[in-house]
């Protein structure tokens, strides 16, 4: 095993590390890990601040064509009933939000098999109508490129067309950025090139994006690190990935309920781990959804500096069986007994009101 040296003093003069020392860091013990990726936030972005935004994810219909390998969520006969929301029932969510002071709304749905560009477009004029400051941080990726299969377009006609009418961002997930690992698990969405390219359309229209990482599917440590290097190029590219969010892959219910789930102890070594090679990334969200209270508030600890959403409603995590709930009190206490200071923030991470 390689000195711990040989990775110390690179972060601690503000280099990079590569790949291969990247992997050996899962080698090491969680305290020598922390330090440094505390070290590397530090660098990023300096203090004790933990942000997160009440927001609330809307998925509009579980009618996926994708039926990923990994996914509880959507519709499969026999077993899940389809369903499709009106524009009324999204509404009437947003309005929910909008009543305990959230900003922030994320659309999800999956590949529909037979919504058009238009129907999108409707969908977020709409919602732009009715409330004009809500923040549309809506789709993803895969939809993009499906939207513009479907439509016969291209991905900049789609997100061109979805600007206009009112969306102001679109999260990057992105599962595992590892093509052998995409055809094993999700062999019907796009592959790392077609992510890629949104991100560059993205950028190209003057908005920002996130990337995530679905870990625990079966893959190699060296291909976890490959997709760290995807996002941290398309950063040095772009400069429009705000946020890095990892979560472990819940496997009940879905067609790979074979694998043994992640540990606690693996999630957090991948925070620390995603923090010190994510040099150019300023934030890394504690993945409480997935991973619970106890172990995100341990990840601020890891590297993580913020919490992401309150999340007031949230469907394809939970059809794994994963409940994990929260609300703004419960985040203050977790991120003041982390000794760090709660900080309300806005879509674009930008403070609305500390929390002393």
């Amino acid at each position: 095993m390689k000195s711990i040296d040989n990775i110390y003093h690179p972060v601690a003069d503000r280099r990079r590390i590569d790949p291969h020392d990247a992997v050996s860091l899962y080698q090491y013990d969680i305290a020598t890990l922390g330090v440094l990726a505390n070290m590397r936030r530090e660098q990023i972005v300096p203090g004790n601040e933990v942000g997160f935004v009440i927001d609330r994810i809307i998925n509009y219909s579980n009618r996926c064509v994708a039926m990923c390998n990994f996914c509880a969520y959507h519709a499969r006969a026999g077993k899940i009933p389809p369903y499709d929301l009106t524009m009324d029932d999204i509404l009437q969510k947003i309005n929910e939000l909008v009543a305990i002071g959230g900003t922030q709304v994320m659309l999800q749905g999956g590949l529909h098999p037979e919504y058009t560009l238009q129907h999108y477009i409707d969908m977020v004029k709409t919602i732009k109508k009715h409330y004009p400051t809500i923040y549309l941080h809506s789709f993803s990726p895969s939809e993009v490129v499906h939207i513009a299969k479907q439509s016969n377009c291209s991905i900049d006609d789609v997100i061109g067309s979805l600007q206009t009418a009112g969306l102001d961002s679109i999260p990057g997930a992105s599962d595992l950025l590892v093509d052998e690992v995409r055809m094993r698990v999700s062999p019907r969405k796009i592959t790392v090139q077609q992510w890629c390219d949104v991100v560059r359309s993205i950028k190209k229209h003057g908005m920002h994006t996130t990337a995530t990482m679905t870990y625990g599917m079966g893959e190699t440590l060296e291909q976890r690190i490959e997709h760290l290097e995807v996002v941290r190029r398309m950063q040095d590219e772009t400069g429009i990935i705000m946020g890095f969010i990892p979560w472990s892959f819940s496997p009940k219910g879905t067609y790979m309920d074979d694998i043994i789930p992640a540990t606690g102890l693996d999630y957090l070594k991948t925070v620390a781990i995603a923090r010190i090679f994510l040099d150019n990334v300023p934030y890394l969200h504690a993945g409480w959804l997935t991973e619970g209270m106890a172990l995100a508030q341990i990840a601020l600890a890891m590297g993580a500096n913020d919490m992401g959403g309150i999340l007031m409603e949230e469907k394809v995590v939970k059809a794994t069986g994963v409940t994990t709930t929260t609300n703004i009190e419960q985040i203050c206490d977790i991120i003041i007994n982390a000794g760090k200071v709660p900080l309300q923030r806005d879509s674009k991470y930008r403070p609305i009101r500390r929390y002393v």
